[in-house]
């Protein structure tokens, strides 16, 4: 197992843009005065003639992108989550998705663990508006080595990617000399029959130090990492929830639109299971310590294992 790396995904984006950015001259980054915190400022420092600050002006980002594509760049557009996907929708909608365009968007500081920045740039729709659009891959990476591979795939593709990217550090748990990625091709962690549990993103780590720790206790769960919410791994689903015979979604974003849904719309028309759905309340978040409200809304190791534990006895 490779030494364990401490990064934020967002930093590992940076340097997967770099590195594929040494072979393929047509990737270009633009970003809305975030470099620095969305880390393509990795990108800038390394080739500045291929980066632009569109400045405060996401939607006015988002139609420079669309014009890049249709003249063949490959043209990755990145601020906060909050602001690439909500305050550029209707940009994205009709410029890129709807015209098939060969853009990668990238949402950074998404989800809760923005933490003292609160609920106004706590982004927790991204996943939700991002996967209503014909045609748009989502992918929501784990760990420092997934998000490389990620963003290497979503370059490598040809139309719309919507990347999603933390602001907190987190652990890598993948070994980089066996990890694969696979685009919309879910990961079997750990193996088990009691309660399958399909995770995404950051609290993956969370979710698998939870399962590991049952293990003492005798309950067995199936571990289910989804990095593509779109498009999803349907076999991997049905498959868990016939063998499982109840499912529980973890993830950074609200229930209602994200991973929560888009399993049980899997699940309720091929094999109807129980699907118990940790995440964001349909509730905005809070200005806090971002393991604080990881905490709060039960998106800890401590608070994952308490539904497992719960589910499994009923």
């Amino acid at each position: 197992m490779a030494d364990i790396v401490c990064k934020a995904t967002r930093e590992s984006f940076g340097m997967a843009l770099c590195e594929m950015a040494e072979t393929n001259k047509d990737i270009v980054v633009l970003d809305a005065d975030l470099a620095a915190a969305t880390k393509t400022s990795i990108f800038g420092s390394a080739f500045p003639e291929r980066f632009k600050d569109c400045g405060i002006a996401e939607g006015n980002m988002m139609g420079v992108a669309a014009g890049l594509a249709a003249a063949g760049k490959i043209p990755v557009a990145a601020s906060f989550a909050m602001f690439s996907t909500g305050r550029a929708y209707e940009i994205i909608r009709n410029s890129i998705a709807y015209p098939g365009l060969n853009v990668k968007i990238a949402g950074s500081h998404a989800g809760i663990s923005t933490g003292e920045d609160g609920a106004t740039h706590q982004c927790i729709e991204d996943v939700a508006l991002m996967r209503t659009l014909p045609g748009m891959t989502v992918l929501c990476p784990a760990d420092h080595y997934e998000m490389m591979e990620a963003t290497k795939a979503a370059l490598s593709i040809t139309g719309p990617v919507y990347i999603r990217l933390g602001r907190l550090a987190i652990d890598s748990f993948n070994d980089p000399d066996t990890y694969k990625f696979e685009l919309g091709k879910g990961i079997t962690l750990h193996e088990g029959n009691d309660v399958a549990v399909i995770a995404t993103g950051l609290v993956v780590n969370e979710a698998r130090k939870a399962v590991n720790a049952l293990e003492a206790e005798g309950i067995n769960a199936r571990l289910i990492n989804i990095h593509t919410i779109k498009p999803i791994d349907r076999d991997i689903i049905i498959k868990a929830a016939k063998e499982c015979g109840q499912i529980i979604t973890v993830e950074e974003h609200n229930i209602i639109g994200g991973l929560a849904d888009a399993v049980c719309e899997v699940t309720s028309s091929e094999c109807p299971v129980k699907v118990t759905r940790i995440g964001v309340n349909d509730e905005f978040g809070y200005s806090g310590p971002a393991w604080e409200l990881l905490e709060l809304f039960g998106l800890t190791e401590t608070g994952i294992a308490k539904v497992i534990r719960e589910t499994v006895k009923k």
